[in-house]
């Protein structure tokens, strides 16, 4: 019997941004023209590609089908395209690909020169994923970012001019802001033409401005029961313009839209994580292992030129942990998880009430969070694993 080949997606990290935002706790630096002359970090990536590439090769039985090339940051729209499409170029050499391929570049409103987003689209991008964030200006002004609502939506008609797939990214529960409030701004956004739509409710991650801003009691998240009123609002809203909550977050106008590369990692499937700080999941001599990449600009291509590829971490998981992760994630899609997942843990016994108080759905020899399950995942997610 033939096996298929396991699918894999790549991971490219670009550390800079222009501006550092104050709810981001991303592996971020300044970019001070660093992107523009960033040939050195281009080619530690390059090498570091090119070294997992060999060892997946060496350690793995099972062949692999590339299936999405991810550019994230950090702002990737402020490297060269012809650095994106030398990287593009270095992916498709070391990895087949059976199908097409996503390949995906994060992009800010303030760098949405139309000649640009072009040249990034020949390089080989075809999807982008835009950090527009808000369409209104008090929110933006509040989330520190260097656009307007006027400059979003701009850059937004220009990269559906420019690649045949979109997505906005939008944050919600601001401080002040009202669910209805929320609604007319995703109303806004549905309207504009993108496909997929990445909404996520502000979180105070230690270590960010905005998290000391809360430990000095000048900044509050909203309180649980707000936190669903904006959730609902959201599901509800992007329903009625045509949009399916496939993850908790994210959105999409049909199965097309959906993001191939996330749900490589909702999935459990396998990624390779190149750049600064980024993180891994391959099957290495047999077993699923953990990578994180150094997180320094320099200390990482040093990493690559002296160990040949620019991990600081690689940790073979344990089979209970691997299993757990893929629960984990797997509660976040629509599709859910294998019922033989949660019974392989011995968590059977934890699920009968879950799914009699309508937070998890078992259908088919699946299991999934429900519409009430969502809003509470990481208790039930908890109480299952616990």
């Amino acid at each position: 019997m033939t096996v298929a080949p396991a699918p894999l997606g790549v991971y490219i990290h670009w550390p800079y941004c222009a501006r550092i935002c104050p709810y981001c706790d991303f592996n971020v630096v300044r970019d001070r023209g660093r992107s523009a002359a960033g040939e050195a970090l281009v080619d530690a990536i390059a090498a570091d590609l090119f070294a997992q590439a060999a060892l997946i090769a060496v350690s793995s039985s099972r062949s692999v089908d590339l299936v999405s090339i991810y550019f994230g940051g950090g702002t990737p729209s402020l490297m060269r395209p012809s650095h994106v499409e030398r990287l593009i170029r270095s992916v498709r050499s070391l990895w087949t690909a059976r199908g097409s391929v996503e390949v995906t570049l994060e992009a800010n409103p303030a760098d949405a020169d139309p000649a640009r987003f072009q040249a990034f689209a020949a390089a080989g991008v075809n999807r982008l994923s835009l950090g527009v964030q808000s369409f209104d200006d008090h929110a933006l002004s509040f989330l520190r970012r260097d656009h307007d609502a006027a400059q979003a939506g701009a850059a937004l008609a220009h990269a559906l001019a420019a690649f045949p797939r979109v997505s906005l990214d939008l944050i919600y529960a601001l401080p002040g802001q009202t669910p209805d409030d929320w609604r007319h701004s995703l109303q806004a956004a549905a309207s504009l033409g993108a496909s997929h739509v990445s909404a996520y409710q502000l979180t105070l991650e230690p270590g960010t401005p905005f998290a000391r801003a809360a430990q000095r009691g000048t900044l509050a998240a909203v309180e649980d029961e707000l936190g669903a009123a904006f959730y609902d609002v959201t599901v509800d809203t992007l329903g009625r313009a045509g949009f399916t909550a496939y993850e908790v977050s994210n959105f999409a106008q049909g199965a097309e839209a959906r993001s191939r590369h996330n749900l490589v990692y909702w999935r459990g499937e396998s990624y390779v994580g190149v750049g600064p700080g980024a993180h891994g999941r391959l099957v290495l001599e047999g077993r699923r292992t953990a990578t994180e990449a150094e997180p320094r600009v320099q200390a990482y291509m040093d990493r690559v030129v002296n160990e040949g590829a620019g991990w600081r971490l690689k940790d073979p998981m344990a089979s209970a942990d691997v299993l757990e992760e893929r629960v984990l994630m797997g509660l976040r899609i629509a599709e859910g998880v294998e019922m033989a997942d949660i019974a392989e843990l011995g968590r059977t016994d934890a699920l009968a009430p879950l799914v009699a108080a309508g937070w998890l759905a078992a259908e088919a020899g699946r299991i999934r969070a429900t519409r009430a399950g969502r809003l509470l995942l990481d208790s039930v997610t908890g109480a299952l694993l616990a």
